[in-house]
């Protein structure tokens, strides 16, 4: 990441709306960047700032006397039994629906899904593994080699297909930990490209491959497929991504 991509980053981080997979870079672009540091220092010290007591001010009494002396003075007398006026009341209560209804489908829209979440884990995943050099626990080319590596090292069996002709050769494989629980990575290339396939066993119905997410350049496909579900991310193009996703979906599967 460089300073021109990093400035633009820096605001959303401070509130904490960056994503995971931004963050990683960003912040290892403010440690060995001295010119972005010190934005990132001058933009906290001025969030501080603003929370100070001193930029707080209680209105004087000479204002709060002159609203009291505008405001109309309360009407003296018997009072009257009071008439109803049920069209007012049926207006009111439509008004009181209506803002429910609104409230209800703001939270809704705005409430972050239960994929939000793992998305941005997957996306960090894949981040650190190009970041960290641990990419693959083994390294093959052979499905036949990948496949028995996760033997004994995860609760089930992964499918782990041969891609080559398809132009996605298989590289290796590793372990990683996603949603709570240890899942088994496939690493695919495509090029210059790096395509990690999470797979873990779950109760989803079969579904064909879909975009979950694009974001910051990475884009993450989802689908659902013999009782195990599968997320691929890669900074490769959608469409290239989506078609390694339905060769895999269709592709043969390793026996164990």
């Amino acid at each position: 990441m460089n300073c021109q991509q990093a400035k633009p980053l820096i605001e959303p981080y401070a509130d904490g709306e960056l994503e995971a997979g931004a963050i990683l870079e960003l912040e290892q672009h403010l440690q060995s960047c001295s010119k972005c540091g010190l934005a990132w220092r001058n933009l906290q010290n001025l969030k501080k700032a603003l929370k100070q007591d001193a930029l707080c001010f209680t209105a004087p009494a000479e204002l709060r006397r002159r609203i009291k002396a505008e405001l109309p003075s309360p009407a003296k007398g018997v009072p009257q039994r009071p008439s109803w006026n049920w069209n007012w009341l049926t207006t009111l209560m439509s008004g009181a629906a209506a803002a429910c209804l609104a409230l209800l489908l703001a939270v809704t829209l705005t409430r972050p899904s239960s994929e939000q979440p793992l998305t941005q884990e997957i996306v960090s995943s894949h981040v650190r593994s190009l970041m960290a050099n641990h990419m693959l626990d083994v390294v093959s080319t052979d499905q036949h080699t990948v496949k028995p590596w996760f033997n004994g090292k995860l609760d089930f069996s992964p499918p782990v297909k041969n891609l080559a002709e398809q132009g996605f050769p298989l590289t290796g494989g590793r372990l990683d930990y996603l949603g709570g629980r240890s899942v088994a990575a496939l690493v695919f290339q495509r090029h210059k490209h790096i395509i990690n396939l999470f797979i873990w066993p779950d109760k989803e119905k079969n579904s064909k491959p879909s975009l979950s997410a694009s974001a910051q350049g990475y884009h993450v496909l989802y689908w659902s497929d013999g009782g195990m579900t599968f997320r691929a991310v890669s900074d490769l193009n959608e469409k290239e991504l989506m078609e390694f996703a339905r060769d895999f979906a269709a592709g043969d599967t390793v026996n164990p």
